[in-house]
């Protein structure tokens, strides 16, 4: 499977407008979760969280939020913050533009947010635009790929990913999803270990 563990400096250079990382010059680390909540996993990840003082930031996919409100409720009470993930996960480069922008006014209808991650990170220049500019979504991209989805590589692969590239103000990918789960329940508790005793903070992404 390929995929870039970092975001990929020319795709910044193209798309300046969206958001990559976060200010490097604090010592804050964001991690981000997609495609949930999943009524086992996710309150995994809560769990973990709490432990930490950590804060996150999780791009919900519409209809699980419908099917499991009771974690999404638990995710806002706890003082993360969430985003637009779509209503069905499209790819937006192969999915018509009209059927793309209503999925994510049907996802809106459930995650009240101004964030917007791209599932797959798929989304063509005229999509972007209509998001940013006429529906006023900062979109999310990521500086460092866990990896947590590649059914190709171990826990332990996962986390050398990591530990190897994130850095302040990096933007960190897990999915808090049923695929990833052997390797996020490696890698995400080093993650918060390793960087918490190095006198990291993990913080949510909040748009000012």
């Amino acid at each position: 499977m390929k995929y870039w563990k970092t975001g990929n400096w020319l795709l910044r250079l193209l798309y300046p407008s969206r958001l990559w990382r976060m200010d490097k010059r604090e010592k804050k680390i964001y991690l981000s979760f997609d495609d949930g909540p999943h009524p086992h996993i996710t309150p995994w990840v809560l769990d973990l969280l709490q432990q930490y003082n950590a804060k996150a930031s999780f791009f919900c996919i519409g209809k699980n939020v419908r099917d499991y409100p009771d974690v999404y409720e638990r995710i806002l009470r706890e003082g993360h913050v969430t985003g637009n993930h779509t209503m069905q996960h499209l790819n937006g480069w192969k999915t018509d533009n009209d059927v793309y922008f209503a999925d994510v006014a049907a996802c809106r209808q459930w995650v009240d947010s101004a964030l917007f991650r791209p599932p797959y990170g798929k989304l063509t220049s005229f999509q972007s635009t209509i998001l940013q500019r006429h529906q006023q979504y900062s979109i999310v991209m990521w500086s460092v790929l866990s990896g947590d989805f590649d059914n190709t590589i171990t826990g332990e692969m996962c986390w050398k990913n990591l530990h190897n590239t994130i850095k302040s103000g990096s933007i960190v990918v897990f999915h808090d999803s049923e695929k990833a789960y052997d390797r996020l329940t490696y890698a995400l508790p080093r993650t918060l270990q390793k960087f918490s005793e190095q006198g990291y903070v993990f913080e949510a992404i909040r748009m000012k």
